[in-house]
């Protein structure tokens, strides 16, 4: 589990934005612009040409990234340029694919080497995960963390429970990223049944977070939430940063 759950308790803010967007260049200096604004964790998305769960923004993003030569072997020379500045937990967050592709010893590897605490990858099993992996997350102390979603049944809640070792992340709806305004009371009541497991993993509430009233209900029935699609449009709408992460941090209330 991330220090960070064990330091707060709740209330935590997390950001999602892929390694390379707006430039690989920027890439550093973005996290730790975040990072100094009070956000308290980071997914860095691992670009992906067929991005599966991802909705429009970030599978603009993601293409804008790729087309500027944004790599993996990159994300890990960024991580270890923003780990010289701040030590902000941060995870990575793509698909199983370019995780094999790369050699999954390999990426654990230079994910610890790198400053990276965990690997997000929604479609990898969970069992295939436990057979063939999760050895190898242990020894280079990398975390991970599954999705659980309102149609997923108690028993695999439990084993995504069990499986996470840095968070268990909460998705709020069916659809992909980006789609949801508001939640609904069918959602407010899959919330609530979570809560009432009394699961061991601390909870972050990812999809469908846009604004302030959506990151607060997020805080109140989990650990915390996850913003990435709402963030990314601010990046497309300021070409300065730091402006774009105060008008973030103006939108949702985030302490700076």
């Amino acid at each position: 589990m991330l220090d960070l759950f064990t330091r707060k308790k709740s209330g935590i803010v997390s950001v999602f934005v892929p390694a390379g967007f707006p430039t690989p260049k920027t890439t550093p200096a973005l996290v730790c612009e975040l990072a100094a604004a009070g956000v308290d964790l980071i997914e860095l998305g691992m670009p992906y040409s067929d991005p599966l769960a991802d909705g429009p923004v970030i599978q603009r993003a993601n293409q804008t990234a790729l087309q500027q030569g944004q790599t993996i072997e990159l994300l890990f020379e960024q991580m270890t340029a923003i780990r010289k500045v701040t030590d902000i937990p941060v995870m990575v967050m793509g698909y199983y694919n370019p995780f094999l592709q790369y050699g999954a010893k390999k990426f654990l590897e230079k994910a610890a080497d790198s400053g990276i605490h965990g690997v997000i990858l929604p479609d990898l099993p969970m069992e295939y995960y436990e057979t063939k992996y999760a050895a190898l997350f242990e020894t280079f102390k990398i975390g991970t963390s599954f999705l659980i979603s309102p149609d997923t049944t108690e028993e695999r809640i439990r084993l995504a429970d069990r499986l996470s070792t840095a968070f268990l992340y909460v998705v709020s709806d069916f659809s992909i990223t980006g789609n949801t305004t508001g939640f609904s009371d069918v959602q407010l009541s899959y919330f609530e049944r979570i809560r009432e497991m009394e699961l061991q993993s601390p909870q972050l509430l990812g999809f469908g977070i846009s604004d302030e009233h959506s990151l607060q209900l997020a805080k109140t029935y989990f650990h915390g939430g996850i913003i990435g699609s709402s963030f990314i449009r601010f990046l497309e709408q300021f070409s300065d940063s730091k402006t774009a992460i105060q008008e973030f941090c103006s939108h949702f209330r985030i302490n700076m």
